[in-house]
């Protein structure tokens, strides 16, 4: 069975991380999203995807020449103007000459949702259509999805007032489709698959859902990207945090070292450490991840946040529930928190006040 997988948004809600790389491409522990979502494909038999591309599409070339992303097979396909969800599940799909039953799956969504057992659900019911649910506690900011008994969907409501909502299941962005659907969908312009052609199969009797309590997660927000990390440490997910990841007891609770990182003489607790990482005998670092080639100076404190690789947080720096880009520096007695977000190769003035901002990246 082969997939597509949409990954052509312009992630404005991650700015301005996302000016210098699709959302995609942004690491979660140390490993790229589109790998973790691809690789989670993988581990259901699916072997082959196409890539709805469209921001920065050659980011994604470039960083996997042989089209091989997390062992499966992948192809390409750029939209030339945006064509919302249903018109790039259509572009794709043609493009990549899909003619059978295939998966489609929003390239932001992290999830240990069982994808074999949709696929069983899905053909047991002779479904033209099936879609992923889960459950929220504020189904106001998604599509809710109510279904008969026989998990047949009788409506596809986006959006509802939270006191409106007849469900608090949700479109996971998860779906099972029959090749028919592509038909429903005109080419070349943009279609919504959730407000024109979900509700069209509704009205037909040909939309299926089923619901689960996997873990499911739309990374599409710093809060969001900051929680799949902590996911991962805390252990939320099962499993090592990151690929080769190996847990360091002896530098502290929950630590976790990719590779060679300086990092003995540290304060180090439920954090984990990419290669070349060093953190100052005076810092302390917790719940965080320091990532490849970052450094933490002396007297810093970084604590529930993500230093993407080769960030630096200076002497006597604070960083609290923040996102610090690639190559940025947070300068000496700064202070960050309120999930700031810092861009790519930004430097942030000695002494600086940062609370819930967005500081651009770098020149």
């Amino acid at each position: 069975m082969r997939a597509v997988v949409l990954v052509g948004g312009e992630g404005t809600r991650l700015r301005p991380l996302t000016l210098t790389a699709p959302k995609q491409m942004l690491p979660i522990v140390e490993q790229a999203m589109v790998e973790r979502v691809l690789g989670h494909l993988a581990s259901h038999g699916i072997d082959e995807a196409v890539l709805s591309l469209g921001y920065r599409p050659d980011a994604f070339s470039d960083a996997y020449p042989d089209g091989v992303i997390a062992g499966v097979r992948s192809t390409y396909a750029v939209e030339p103007t945006p064509l919302d969800t249903a018109g790039a599940i259509r572009f794709a799909a043609t493009f990549g000459g899909i003619d059978d039953t295939f998966v489609v799956l929003n390239g932001d969504v992290l999830t240990d949702f069982d994808i074999s057992e949709l696929v069983s659900f899905h053909r047991r019911h002779g479904a033209e259509g099936t879609i992923a649910l889960t459950p929220v506690d504020d189904p106001s900011s998604f599509g809710v999805v109510p279904t008969d008994d026989d998990g047949r969907v009788t409506a596809f409501i986006e959006k509802p007032p939270r006191d409106e909502a007849p469900t608090n299941l949700i479109n996971a962005g998860i779906y099972i489709l029959e090749p028919s659907v592509l038909g429903r969908i005109v080419p070349d312009v943009r279609v919504s698959i959730e407000r024109e052609t979900f509700p069209a199969m509704v009205a037909d009797g040909t939309l299926f859902a089923m619901g689960s309590d996997a873990y499911w997660l739309d990374t599409g927000t710093p809060d969001a990207y900051l929680r799949a990390h902590r996911d991962l440490l805390n252990g939320r997910r099962s499993g090592p945090p990151a690929p080769d990841a190996t847990e360091r007891p002896e530098l502290g609770p929950g630590v976790w070292v990719i590779g060679q990182a300086d990092a003995s003489v540290g304060s180090v607790e439920r954090s984990l450490l990419g290669c070349g990482a060093s953190v100052a005998p005076t810092a302390h670092v917790t719940g965080s991840v320091v990532g490849a080639g970052a450094q933490v100076e002396d007297g810093a404190t970084v604590t529930d946040s993500v230093l993407l690789p080769g960030a630096r947080v200076a002497a006597r720096a604070s960083v609290d529930g923040s996102i610090v880009g690639p190559g940025a520096t947070v300068g000496q007695r700064c202070t960050v928190s309120g999930i700031s977000v810092i861009g790519a190769g930004a430097v942030i003035a000695s002494g600086t006040s940062l609370d819930g901002e967005r500081y651009p990246s770098g020149n």
